[in-house]
């Protein structure tokens, strides 16, 4: 009893905390899934969608070689999955644990069971049935065509707004990014004699890189230090001051001036002033693993298609095998010659980003985007099959709080109150419009047969569920001192630190006393007693204090996980933990890019839908002009966005704004199930799209009326201040930002008034389900 009791729980020996275990919370949610994709999808293919495999899919009715082509359904599952899954089931919950793991826990296994799997397989059903269009077209075939143009306009909008923040991500997670280093910040060298080499100096700053071994002390007034072991460089905006000690007498002399070498020097301490940043390159492993992909997936796509048509099996392996090895051999890319050329800068990833994206919406489908992504799923599926079962294995404890009652109201991840917020945090891996684009974009018309709907539209949505409890898992599994290092700006650290501390002394893990002797380090040396610095050291030097977004947190947290699971089986070592630190930064990078090359080609169909009623030649997909406008269009759009940053003041919003399409998505599904006689099981879709409207306009409200308001407010007071260009920019962000929102939020309301007349129009008797307006019908009243 005592062994099966360690498995569920224990108790922080310092505090006397109740510690919960990860692996028997793995277990519960995998039943879970489980049941729902044994009986409620079942009971949604037989009764609610009613799928039929005499049916003929458009995918074999309109097969033009291009974008509409019977595809293998376990090639199309692993690109749906891998269209579907970008950074929201990854950073979401991650962001999250910040009201503790519970809200989120509930909300993912729920969300995805009722809500979210339910709406992207019924919308792939619906799309299917409609020659596999667009959620605008179907709201044009079931509501009339003004309803097609309010849909169009805001979807489209929702949907670039979408692929920015996807694209800002990758950017982060692959580019080089600058870290925010408080004022003051002290940086000692290790060596005496040694100095900070000047790397460039321009008129408004001056970069340096410091060497191996070097000591920062982040609060002068801090005693606790961390010891860099790796070279990193910083940017000031004006030369640091250095001081020295010669002859028992403090000298402080301006960077570059010395002309004279002392004797008895201790090693130098740099003065860093206010604004300076430290520069932390891109990933060129990452970037390289990626960058191979794209061959080998038109090598999959050959190899199926036309070298050996049919041999799936074959260009699964081959494919397979040439990923993994990709994998391995970016671990030898930092460092030597090569990594120059894939260290890539934000800009530089930014144009590489744009390029493949406008590339993969424009080559036809079979060629590119269907094997990288199925190339991609193998991936992405295997990385979270090994994290399941290495969950199970090391059974860390979940060191964060189930309620944390000290940022109920907010915190330094994700501001706003916990309801409605938890639920816009974790936009995807429960409920996410965005998978209303993909079931009615790219894979509806490769559906090869209707019955492959279910494990398509619905299995591929719980997986997504399932990767988002994992990383929920992987995070909660840090302990709160690690987890806030890392995501907390270190410019905004003091304005955090009274509650920080608070968190810390109610839910953080005390180290015991003969954790600080040396001769018992192996007793503590484990993931919950790990400070920052150990952790740098562990992933080889890499900075992550204030490495905000959600993206290191998780790759810290599952190399940790990863760490424990195979020392079980005997495999130890300090390259252990850089491996798969690496190896998730990787793989997170690759699991949202996949989802950008699905969402540009989606918003080049949308588009040529658009326009294709004003010009109707635009309207035909396989129309090359039309197809390279739409393209450039839609990837510049959110190119711009990434480029400009513009979308980093967006990004609140776009989390409303997704949940909103997962309301007008379930919306147009129910009207679907009710002009098709099928309205007596609307309850399926419209209680979660009740939930969801309920969370999104309350979220929405306390934006507009606090946040974005008091974004006006703090630009007008920085314009009187004698600030006008910050002032003004903020200004500019808070009416940009209101205004957004309450577009988004006007055209959904709109549509789910429309779409509520329908289903009256139908259950009152004033009307006969299968009566909706011609899909041609110009008639500007609609339904109504």
């Amino acid at each position: 009893m005592d062994l099966f009791a360690i498995t569920l729980y224990s108790r922080d020996p310092g505090s006397g905390r109740l510690l919960l275990h990860a692996m028997p919370v793995m277990v519960v949610v995998l039943c879970c899934l489980a049941i729902a994709y044994r009986y409620y999808s079942a009971f949604l293919a037989a009764k609610v969608a009613v799928l039929d495999d005499s049916r003929v899919t458009p995918a074999n009715r309109l097969n033009d070689g291009q974008n509409y082509h019977p595809t293998n359904k376990w090639v199309l599952f692993g690109h749906h999955f891998a269209a579907i899954s970008g950074a929201g089931p990854l950073i979401g919950p991650v962001l999250a644990i910040q009201y503790g793991f519970a809200p989120g826990l509930v909300w993912l296994v729920i969300g995805v069971c009722l809500a979210g799997a339910v709406q992207d397989m019924l919308v792939l059903a619906a799309s299917v049935r409609r020659d596999g269009k667009s959620i605008a077209e179907i709201a044009r075939h079931e509501l009339g065509y003004p309803a097609a143009i309010i849909a169009s306009v805001a979807i489209l909008f929702i949907v670039v707004i979408a692929l920015a923040g996807l694209g800002i991500v990758v950017v982060k997670a692959l580019g080089g990014e600058e870290v925010k280093l408080p004022a003051e910040t002290r940086v000692i060298l290790p060596q005496i004699g040694e100095s900070a080499k000047e790397i460039e100096t321009t008129g408004t700053s001056v970069t340096l890189q410091f060497p191996p071994g070097c000591t920062l002390l982040y609060e002068p007034a801090n005693a606790q230090r961390t010891v860099r072991s790796e070279a990193f460089r910083v940017r000031c905006p004006q030369p640091p001051s250095v001081n020295r000690v010669h002859e028992g007498r403090l000298m402080i002399e301006p960077f570059g001036d010395r002309k004279t070498i002392f004797r008895n020097e201790i090693p130098a301490v740099y003065t860093l002033p206010a604004g300076s940043t430290q520069l932390v390159p891109g990933s060129s492993w990452g970037t390289f693993t990626i960058a191979c992909t794209i061959p080998i997936a038109l090598l999959v796509g050959l190899w199926m298609y036309r070298i050996r048509p049919g041999r799936v099996v074959e260009a699964s392996l081959i494919g397979g095998f040439l990923t993994l090895a990709a994998v391995v051999a970016g671990n030898w890319v930092p460092g030597s010659p090569l990594e120059r050329f894939f260290s890539l800068t934000r800009d530089q990833t930014i144009v590489t980003l744009g390029v493949y994206g406008f590339i993969a919406a424009v080559l036809p489908v079979w060629l590119l985007l269907g094997p990288r992504d199925y190339l991609s799923s193998f991936l992405k599926i295997g990385t979270v099959g090994l994290l399941i079962v290495s969950v199970c294995v090391a059974n860390p404890a979940l060191q964060a709080p189930p309620i944390n009652e000290v940022f109920l109201n907010g915190g330094p991840t994700f501001p706003g109150q916990i309801f409605p917020f938890v639920f816009i945090c974790i936009m995807c891996g429960s409920i996410s419009g965005f998978h209303s684009l993909v079931s009615s974009g790219t894979t509806p018309k490769m559906v090869e047969k209707e019955s492959h709907i279910r494990t398509i539209g619905y299995g591929s949505m719980l997986i997504e569920g399932l990767v988002g409890v994992t990383a929920l898992i992987a995070a909660a599994a840090l302990p709160s001192e690690l987890y806030y290092a890392i995501n907390v700006p270190i410019d905004r650290a003091p304005e955090y630190q009274k509650q920080l501390d608070e968190v810390y002394d109610k839910y953080g893990v005390k180290v015991p006393p003969e954790g600080k002797d040396p001769a018992h380090a192996t007793n503590v040396d484990s993931p919950q007693h790990l400070d920052l610095g150990q952790v740098e050291e562990k992933v080889g030097g890499e900075s992550l204090r204030g490495r905000t977004g959600g993206a290191v947190t998780l790759a810290v947290g599952m190399s940790v996980i990863f760490e424990q699971a195979f020392n079980w089986f005997g495999v130890t070592g300090e390259w252990l933990l850089k491996y798969w630190y690496h190896f998730a930064i990787m793989f997170e990078a690759l699991f949202i890019l996949t989802t950008i090359d699905a969402g540009t080609r989606i918003a080049r169909f949308l588009l040529q839908e658009s326009v294709g009623r004003v010009y109707a030649p635009m309207a035909k997909q396989n129309w090359l002009p039309g197809a390279l406008f739409a393209s450039a269009a839609v990837t510049g759009g959110w190119c711009w966005l990434v480029w400009t940053g513009s979308v980093d003041t967006i990004w609140p919003m776009f989390g409303v704004a997704n949940q909103l399409l997962a309301v007008l998505a379930l919306a147009l599904v129910t009207t679907w199930m009710v002009n098709n006689g099928r309205g007596k099981y609307a309850a399926v879709t419209i209680v979660p799209m009740l939930f969801v409207t309920s969370t999104t306009l309350t979220a929405s409200v306390q934006l507009v009326t606090g946040r974005f308001a008091q974004l006006i407010e703090t630009g007008r007071a920085k314009v009187a201040a004698g600030a006008p260009e910050v002032g003004q920019k903020m200004i500019l962000t808070g009416y940009l930002n209101t205004a957004l929102t309450i577009f988004v939020v006007t055209c959904v309301v709109t549509l789910l008034f429309w779409s509520a007349a329908r289903w009256l129009t139908v259950w009152l008797g004033w009307g006969k389900p299968g009566n909706a307006p011609k899909a041609s019908s110009p008639n500007p009243n609609g339904a109504a």
